[in-house]
């Protein structure tokens, strides 16, 4: 099965203390896209200027990731800055503009429409429903979101949730949605709310995912010993997940399976914070994939 991931495509520049770089290929679309691409093809959706590199269109095209559905508009591209501090757990972002991702207006391609896991990356509640609007029954949703839509998009957010199968957000958009500090009282709020399955992330601490009927799943992070960028990992591990769930060929979304597939996100994400941008994906192997792994399952005692 194929995965449909709509979203934000943009031009990063990103400090770190380490480094600097500049006109990176980054958005949520992007990294989803990307992640999801190891384990099934990709139908991608979003909106890019005409200054958008060549290079990184045919990046993106090195994957099994359909662009028919990646519109060009006059302009230039969405454009993002950021510096991490310290441990790369603190960030400031010192700019952010626009440009044509602004008018976005996501148009499902018609042979994208019976995609049957969705993937809704992080763009504003109404793009999102747009979306839903315009698809043919598919088998599993999965939305991600953030702060800012629930500060000014709460009520449309909410709406949101009764129309997906799960949601995915960090732990303080989990207790700012929830008015909950404790996040397992928070993860089981959210699934009051809609969807069957919520997982929340923790950056290095992990995830925890909330099924029906009391169902709970800590997953750890995997150990690193060396983080270069953290951009793009909570959207690299959303693809990686949606993509692992295409890959089971049909098989029903449960609780189990869902537990494989943080497995297989937190793996992707793992590789991704290990260089900037998608510079450490677009040289990752299945058989890196299999031997990280691997490893994660032995770490965690998982099977």
């Amino acid at each position: 099965m194929s995965v449909l991931v709509v979203g934000s495509i943009a031009l990063d520049d990103v400090k770190t203390p380490q480094a600097e770089e500049k006109n990176l290929l980054g958005g949520s679309a992007s990294y989803g896209a990307f992640a999801a691409s190891f384990f099934s093809p990709v139908n991608l959706v979003g909106i890019v200027g005409n200054d958008f590199p060549k290079a990184h269109v045919e990046l993106l095209k090195s994957r099994p990731i359909d662009l028919s559905g990646l519109k060009v508009a006059d302009g230039e591209t969405f454009r993002w800055s950021g510096e991490y501090f310290g441990d790369l757990n603190t960030r400031e972002t010192r700019s952010v503009a626009l440009n044509v991702f602004e008018s976005f207006r996501p148009t499902i391609p018609e042979n994208f429409r019976p995609t049957p896991i969705v993937l809704l990356a992080n763009i504003a509640p109404d793009l999102q429903h747009l979306v839903l609007d315009q698809m043919r029954q598919p088998r599993f949703v999965i939305a991600d979101t953030m702060d800012l839509w629930i500060e000014i998009a709460k009520d449309r957010l909410l709406e949101l949730l009764a129309r997906v199968h799960m949601l995915i957000l960090n732990d303080g958009e989990a207790r700012q949605l929830t008015g909950e500090t404790n996040l397992i009282r928070a993860g089981r709020k959210l699934r009051e709310y809609g969807p069957r399955f919520v997982a929340v992330k923790k950056g290095e601490h992990g995830c925890l995912l909330f099924g029906e009927g009391g169902q709970f799943f800590a997953c750890p992070a995997y150990p690193l010993e060396e983080i270069r960028d953290p951009t793009g990992a909570g959207d690299t591990f959303a693809g990686g997940l949606a993509g692992f769930l295409a890959g089971q060929s049909g098989a029903e979304v449960s609780f189990d399976t869902l537990r494989q597939a943080i497995l297989h996100g937190s793996v992707l994400a793992s590789f991704d914070v290990e260089d900037f941008s998608l510079e450490r994906l677009k040289a990752l192997s299945k058989d890196d994939i299999a031997s990280r792994l691997e490893d994660f399952r032995r770490l965690s005692a998982f099977d």
